[in-house]
């Protein structure tokens, strides 16, 4: 193979695989306990609610109503995070961190928009699933209700434990040196 015209360093490819999460697979089909080959870990919360069997496993316990609920619920989520890594199981990791920043994101987000609804109109249908405006207007914030915010900050205390983990930390860079590193194609 050549080296880069613009360099003496042989020529790389970034990633064998790209981090991006992958929405083109068939999650229905999908183990990802066996094939964890498959798993891109994505940006946030990508994935959180498509990746089996980690999804069936943690949704169950993901609430966040009330401070209550969002006590138990985090530390039930944080308990299977720690679990999953006792386990080796680093997509079971990553994912229960997903649920742990998605009870921060959504808990804030009913904080801010009563209701919950964010933006203004229906998600196109080629966007269903995505996050983000995609076009619409963003509805104005309603006056803080002050129980999610609480149950937020539970939330994002928890994520942040987990996201920061050594050993979450340790098993992600094993993850992406075994399925994502780099390949010298010279």
């Amino acid at each position: 193979m050549t080296k880069s015209s613009n360099t003496n360093s042989p020529k790389r490819l970034s990633k064998v695989h790209s981090n991006s999460f992958d929405y083109s697979l068939d999650f229905k089909k999908i183990n990802f306990r066996k094939r964890p080959d498959l798993y891109r870990i994505g940006r946030g919360e990508q994935g959180v609610l498509l990746v089996e069997p980690y999804k069936t496993e943690i949704l169950p316990f993901w609430q966040f109503a009330d401070v209550e609920k969002a006590e138990k619920s985090s530390t039930k989520i944080y308990q299977l995070f720690l679990d999953y890594l006792d386990n080796d199981d680093f997509v079971g990791a990553d994912m229960a961190r997903k649920f742990l920043q998605m009870g921060f994101t959504r808990a804030r987000r009913y904080a801010n928009h009563k209701g919950g609804k964010k933006y203004k109109g229906a998600v196109p249908e080629n966007k269903k699933g995505l996050s983000g405006a995609h076009g619409r207007e963003q509805l104005p914030r309603s006056e803080e209700d002050e129980i999610k915010a609480k149950a937020a900050e539970i939330f994002k205390e928890k994520w942040h434990q987990a996201k920061q983990h050594p050993e979450y930390l340790k098993q992600k860079e094993l993850f992406k040196q075994k399925y994502l590193g780099s390949v010298d194609i010279s």
